[in-house]
């Protein structure tokens, strides 16, 4: 791992919208019951929301709000873009760059207070945040084991093998898989599960049940079943 000294995981998906959030928000909250100090980062976001603080991005809060570590927004979400759009486009419209170093110096600060750190990309894994850069890229330099969170809708198998075989082309740790079966299931999701369990070589550290709402609270099983596998990692 680089500069950062906690350990933790970049948290990606088989493309927007698939439960990113919904996963690294019940993780941080399934350490925390845990006893340990889990920071958390939402190092790009696009999309903003008004707040009596100022724009933030929701993503960013449900976050910031499920950790235990005080520090501020600005280090949660170096880079706020307000276009809900792919990131580099949102930062082209508002003449910004997406620099990797003001991420990293946020995960230090972070990671100098945290026993785990829970970091949420935006998009999936190739989703561009520059002229050549994507999400992995910058996954890449901040040097965290990688969760991959694979929403079960039509598609899912192509993009989830996809999504894989990049990880794995960009040198990182592949911590697991988790299986959402989304508020709607879809048909076949065990067949799809069983499907990609067989291409992986692995099952998936837990499974999101169907019909889970974004924004469901407290500490969920799946959840305390899938932090405790990655602290006895």
């Amino acid at each position: 791992m680089n500069a950062a000294s906690a350990k933790g995981w970049f948290i990606t998906g088989t493309d927007t919208g698939i439960g990113k959030t919904l996963v690294s928000v019940a993780l941080t909250r399934a350490l925390v019951a845990q006893g340990l100090r889990v920071g958390v980062m939402k190092p790009v976001a696009a999309g903003t929301i008004d707040t009596p603080q100022g724009p933030r991005n929701d993503d960013a809060l449900e976050l910031l709000g499920a950790s235990n570590v005080a520090v501020p927004y600005e280090d949660v979400n170096p880079c706020l873009l307000a276009t809900p759009a792919s990131p580099h486009l949102a930062a082209r419209h508002a003449g910004v760059a997406i620099r990797a170093e003001p991420i990293l110096a946020a995960q230090r600060r972070i990671a100098a207070m945290s026993d785990r750190l829970i970091v949420e990309g935006a998009g999936g894994w190739l989703a561009p945040i520059s002229a050549m850069e994507t999400m992995g890229d910058l996954a890449g330099k901040m040097a965290l084991p990688v969760i991959l969170v694979v929403g079960l809708r039509l598609g899912c198998l192509n993009h989830a093998l996809l999504s894989r075989e990049a990880i794995r082309s960009q040198g990182l740790p592949f911590a697991g898989w988790i299986a959402n079966r989304m508020p709607t299931e879809m048909a076949l999701a065990r067949e799809n599960i069983d499907t990609l369990t067989s291409r992986f070589g692995t099952s998936p550290l837990g499974t999101v049940p169907s019909g889970i709402p974004a924004a469901e609270s407290g500490v969920p099983a799946w959840a305390t079943e899938v932090a405790k596998k990655l602290v006895s990692l």
